[in-house]
């Protein structure tokens, strides 16, 4: 009889478990969140070049913020990102083709010395200027010459390795998707009833 009892305790005890396995579902942490297409990512970063030198850090500052998989960041840091999570760090070294490309010889345009400012006038000076649709252009003096003035239009990062210390300070997921729902098609109208003669 006690043998009957226990089995019967056993059983209720079974189905409650069962009954309020839904409730206790685990939540996802913030551990759980990585970051994948979508992701909107809080970025801490150092950039330095081969030479160990910062050239850039948002460290103390506001985070870089970015929708991972838009390209917003250099390619080849935004492919090394996928999979991090909240508070980890990764190093990560970016090839010129993985970053801002390869120098261009395009980019080296030679313009007459008149057309460029009197304070733009020595190596390395940066002149802004416009391009074909009016977007703001920056380019850097490269060579003076007598009579022309040689810049270079290729991005100051072109052509070099980028280190980058990171760490993923926060993720977000994207917003939700807004559904637009169809239209009900609606019924075609009846055809007029021919008049009944009278």
């Amino acid at each position: 009889m006690r043998l009957i009892l226990r089995m019967a305790r056993f059983a209720c005890a079974a189905i409650v478990l069962l009954a309020f396995s839904g409730a206790f579902a685990a939540q996802p942490s913030k551990d759980d969140k990585v970051v994948k297409d979508g992701s909107i990512v809080s970025l801490q970063y150092t950039l330095t070049g081969d030479d160990g030198k910062v050239i850039d850090s948002n460290k103390g500052k506001a985070p870089l913020k970015y929708v991972q998989g838009q390209h917003q960041i250099v390619p080849g840091l935004e492919r090394e990102i996928v999979g991090m999570k909240v508070g980890s760090e990764k190093h990560v070294k970016v090839k010129p083709e993985d970053g801002y490309g390869p120098v261009d010889p395009r980019g080296f345009i030679e313009y007459p010395r008149e057309e460029i400012p009197a304070n733009g006038l020595k190596v390395g000076a940066v002149l802004m200027g416009k391009g074909p649709q009016g977007q703001p252009v920056r380019a850097r003096v490269k060579e003076i010459k007598e009579k022309t003035v040689i810049i270079d239009m290729n991005h100051p990062m072109a052509g070099k390795n980028l280190n980058f210390d990171v760490k993923v300070l926060d993720i977000e997921a994207p917003p939700p998707a807004q559904v637009i729902q169809p239209s009900q098609p609606q019924a075609p109208p009846q055809p007029a009833k021919p008049a009944q003669a009278k």
